[in-house]
């Protein structure tokens, strides 16, 4: 990959992780990337749900040795990411909170966050352990972390629930811990939501591509940037009549019983909701061979993807899932510059040729 096209990926991935989007909040992030996919020469259209949809063309007929079936290809990823709301205002003007998909309350404790009420305004915290001085609690280190024992401590002067009623605050209010993006000099990238905005800084990178080589691709591509993965039905609907494949292009899984690591991509042969398509998982790895990219192949053991999402919905496609690796799910998360790297080498080959 030239060095210019990496970097794009990158620039592009570390301004949707500095966009709070948490599930139910995505309006400006994907007001971005329809900017975005704009200005590289697309006409994005908003789904019904607020999604991103993107025809990058190409034709429907298909007979290659890395591409299965027929129809077009629709790649999907998310940009919705995980989060929380205002459940309660406590007596002491602190806010107890409600998870928004799969947060932990054991990787956000200490974590800096924005609340964003309303009327738009925001306002800076942390997301405490309730009485949080270890020189005070004595049940500091025997307190389970829940939601119940965390709360939001606001940087404002308030004392009391009047006091955070008076700022505007109210139940229901959107609280997004901060992502605190960095790339090493060796090419880590670390951050909160790698899962999925890399994807879809790859994901606007492959479109990018496809632009600059004049390449017409053989089959019809779509891209979809979906904004409810994290709960459960951000790949449901929105798919175009003529789509017989659904591409997740997610974070790839890294840990214990794995063979991935940050620098692959992963391609995904099981996870929770079942085994991906057989003939779509063989072609994959086909395109990997012959890109030339270093991958691994896996199971997930706690997984599901919007192309779990759109079967279960009903829709007769083949369903595959790839992306690169990416450690710490759900917390801290790291991936590297070379999983992005191998992530588009795949697509490329498999799409492209």
């Amino acid at each position: 990959m030239n060095t210019t096209a990496l970097d794009y990926i990158l620039n592009e991935t570390k301004a949707l992780l500095a966009i709070d989007s948490p599930t139910g909040y995505t309006g400006k992030v994907t007001e971005y990337l329809m900017k975005a996919f704009t200005d590289l020469g697309y006409i994005p259209k908003r789904t019904v749900k607020g999604g991103v949809l993107v025809d990058l063309g190409g034709g429907n007929s298909i007979d290659s040795e890395t591409a299965p079936a027929s129809g077009a290809v629709l790649l999907e990823a998310h940009v919705d990411t995980l989060g929380a709301m205002v459940k309660e205002i406590k007596g002491n003007g602190r806010l107890r909170l409600s998870p928004l998909g799969g947060l932990n309350p054991n990787n956000v404790e200490a974590e800096d966050c924005h609340v964003i009420t309303r009327s738009g305004k925001v306002y800076d915290g942390t997301i405490q352990l309730s009485n949080a001085s270890i020189h005070v609690n004595l049940d500091y280190n025997d307190t389970k972390r829940t939601f119940d024992t965390l709360e939001v401590v606001l940087d404002e002067d308030v004392k009391s629930k009047d006091d955070t009623l008076a700022l505007g605050i109210g139940v229901g209010d959107i609280v997004c811990p901060c992502p605190r993006t960095k790339i090493t000099e060796s090419g880590y990238i670390k951050s909160r939501f790698l899962d999925d905005k890399l994807s879809t800084g790859i994901l606007l990178g492959f479109a990018r591509e496809v632009k600059a080589s004049g390449i017409v691709p053989e089959r019809q591509i779509y891209l979809h940037i979906t904004i409810f993965e994290e709960v459960g039905h951000g790949g449901s609907a929105s798919v175009p009549a003529d789509v017989t494949e659904i591409i997740s292009v997610d974070m790839g899984c890294v840990g214990d019983g794995l063979e991935c690591t940050e620098r692959q991509v992963s391609i995904c042969a099981k996870d929770s909701r079942g085994p991906y398509h057989y003939d779509v998982v063989t072609a994959l790895i086909n395109a990997a061979k012959a890109a030339g990219a270093d991958y691994a192949v896996d199971l997930y053991p706690a997984y599901g993807s919007d192309a779990d999402t759109a079967l279960i919905s009903g829709h007769d496609i083949r369903h595959g899932l790839i992306g690169p690796g990416v450690y710490a799910s759900h917390g801290y998360e790291r991936g590297h510059v070379d999983g992005v790297e191998n992530t588009l080498k795949l697509l490329k080959k498999y799409l492209l040729k």
